[in-house]
C-alpha cells in the first residue's frame, strides 16, 4: 500500500472542494465505511505482526492529517458561504421604507390607557405595587379569613409558604393606604395570577381596582361613579344593575351587570370597604368610610373589541394588534 500516493490523491482532492458537500463526498471517499483509508485498516490482518504497528501508525498519521486539512477547508468554505448569503441578501439602505407600516398598541394596553384616562381626569392617581406578595397584604390585611376558599393551592400560585404571587390588584389599595394615608383616590392596574384557563379565564390577567376613602362617602357615590364609567367605557348610556354579592374586604358588596343584546352581563365587582380593612390599614372606620371596585381588563377588553374567546389577547397574532 503506497501511502505516500494516497496522501499526494487526498491532497488533490482537498483543494479542489469549493462547498460542504465536496467536503462530506471526501470524507466518505477516505473515512466512510468502504473510504480508502478505513480500507486500509482493515487490511492490517493481512500484515505479518512485525509490519503491523509501523503501518497502523502510518494509517493513523494520514486519518489525522486528512481530519486536520478538512477541519482548517471546513471553516473557510463556512465562512465562504456566510458571505455568500450576506452578499445575496443584503439591504440597500438607501432605498425608502414604507412608513405606513408602523407598529401598534396591544388592545389590552388601549383599554388600561382608556380607563386610566377616565379615572385621572375624576382626580384618581395611578399606584402600582409588588407582583410577588405576602400573605398579609393579599389576604390577612383584606379581611380574608384563614380558612377562605381563595387561599387554596388551586386557585393561588404560592412562592413558599408566606409568599404568593397576587391573586389581586387589591394589596396595592393597602400599601397605599400605610404610604399616603387618608383621604385618597387611587386606581392600581396590573397584572395578577390565579391557578385557572378556559375561555373566559387565563392564569395571568390584567386587573384594575379603585379606591376612594374620605369622610362621608356613601354606596350612593359609589352607583354614580360607576354608572358614569361604563356609559363612558361603553360610549353610550346603558342599563346599569347592582346585585348584592359578598366580598371579605367590602360590606355592602355588589356584583355590577350591564344590559346587552343577550341580557345581563356581569362586569364588576365593588363595595364599601370593610370597616376592618380600614382598621388594619390604621384608619378611623368613624370618621372615614371608602368604597373599592375591581374589573378584570381582559373582560373589558373582549367585550370593546366584541370579541368571542379572550385567549387571542395572548397568542401574539399581529393581525388582531393591527385592528386595534
Amino acid at each position: 500500500m503506497d501511502l505516500q500516493q494516497l496522501k499526494k490523491q487526498l491532497s488533490k482532492d482537498l483543494n479542489k472542494a469549493s462547498n460542504s458537500k465536496d467536503l462530506q463526498d471526501l470524507k466518505i471517499k477516505y473515512l466512510g465505511k468502504k473510504g480508502k483509508i478505513s480500507l486500509l485498516s482493515k487490511d492490517l490482518g493481512k500484515l505479518s505482526q512485525s509490519e503491523r504497528p509501523q503501518a497502523g501508525k502510518a494509517i493513523n498519521l494520514l486519518k489525522t492529517f486528512f481530519e486536520e486539512q478538512s477541519q482548517i477547508l471546513s471553516k473557510e468554505i463556512e465562512q465562504q458561504e456566510i458571505n455568500a448569503i450576506l452578499e445575496k441578501e443584503s439591504i440597500d439602505i438607501t432605498l425608502p421604507v414604507d412608513s405606513k407600516k408602523l407598529g401598534n398598541l396591544h388592545p389590552i394596553t388601549k383599554t388600561v390607557d382608556k380607563i386610566c384616562q377616565y379615572f385621572i381626569s375624576r382626580g384618581y392617581s395611578i399606584e402600582d405595587g409588588p407582583e410577588i406578595e405576602s400573605e398579609y397584604f393579599n389576604f390577612d390585611a383584606l379581611n380574608i379569613p384563614k380558612d377562605h376558599p381563595a387561599r387554596d393551592m388551586h386557585d393561588t400560585f404560592y412562592v413558599d409558604a408566606e409568599t404568593l404571587l397576587r391573586t389581586h390588584t387589591s394589596p396595592v389599595q393597602i400599601r397605599s393606604i400605610l404610604k399616603s394615608k387618608v383621604p385618597l383616590k387611587i386606581i392600581c392596574p396590573g397584572k395578577v395570577y390565579r391557578s385557572d384557563a378556559d375561555q373566559t379565564h387565563t392564569p395571568m390577567f390584567h386587573q384594575i381596582e379603585g379606591l376612594l376613602i374620605d369622610e362621608e362617602v356613601n354606596f350612593g357615590n359609589l352607583k354614580h361613579e360607576l354608572t358614569e364609567f361604563l356609559n363612558y367605557f361603553f360610549g353610550k348610556k346603558l342599563k346599569v344593575r347592582f346585585r348584592p354579592s359578598y366580598f371579605p374586604f367590602t360590606e355592602p358588596s355588589a356584583e355590577v351587570d350591564i344590559m346587552d343584546k343577550k341580557g345581563w352581563l356581569e362586569i364588576m365587582g365593588c363595595g364599601m370597604v370593610h370597616p376592618n380593612v380600614l382598621k388594619e390599614a390604621g384608619v378611623d372606620p368613624k370618621k372615614y368610610s371608602g368604597f373599592a371596585f375591581g374589573l378584570g381588563i381582559e373582560r373589558m377588553t373582549k367585550l370593546d373589541y366584541q370579541m368571542d374567546d379572550m385567549r387571542l389577547l395572548f397568542e401574539n397574532d399581529l393581525r388582531l394588534i393591527s385592528q386595534s
